[in-house]
């Protein structure tokens, strides 16, 4: 094969002009709201077999796709098409475990502030000599 050949070769096997041949760094989830769910439900229910393919090509979509949200759509018509989020679901115990420990550095705040007080009174008795009645629980 000569050089001239070889690069008339390269030529004919690379991408058209208008080709956008880019590769994105990081793709992108798609997200199909409820609405567009149910409009293209509707619209392959109206479609021959042969439609229905052009309809999916011209979408993006797979097969698979409708038939999950027909799925959905049997479950709980809206409800079950709306988007959900992914991820580990939340721990119903979270929210009342924080509750609890925010109320707990609240009162840990109080008995300090407390604490400082009764021993500020404390000084003061013994600066003006005066003798506070002691408690039987209180270690001397």
């Amino acid at each position: 094969m000569s050089q001239s050949s070889s690069a008339s070769l390269a030529v004919s096997v690379s991408a058209p002009a208008g080709a956008d041949t880019e590769v994105v760094a990081k793709p992108m989830r798609r997200r199909f709201t409820a609405e567009y769910k149910l409009r293209i439900l509707r619209a392959a229910e109206h479609c021959s077999t042969g439609e229905l393919g052009a309809l999916l090509r011209r979408e993006g979509l797979y097969s698979s796709h409708l038939t999950t949200w027909r799925r959905q759509r049997e479950a709980g018509q809206l409800a079950g098409l709306a988007p959900q989020k992914r991820g580990p679901k939340p721990n119903p115990q979270a929210a009342d475990l924080a509750r609890l420990r925010r109320e707990n550095e609240r009162l840990q705040t109080r008995l300090q502030q407390a604490e400082a007080i009764i021993d500020a009174q404390k000084k003061l008795a013994q600066l003006f000599s005066l003798s506070l009645p002691t408690e039987p629980n209180e270690p001397k």
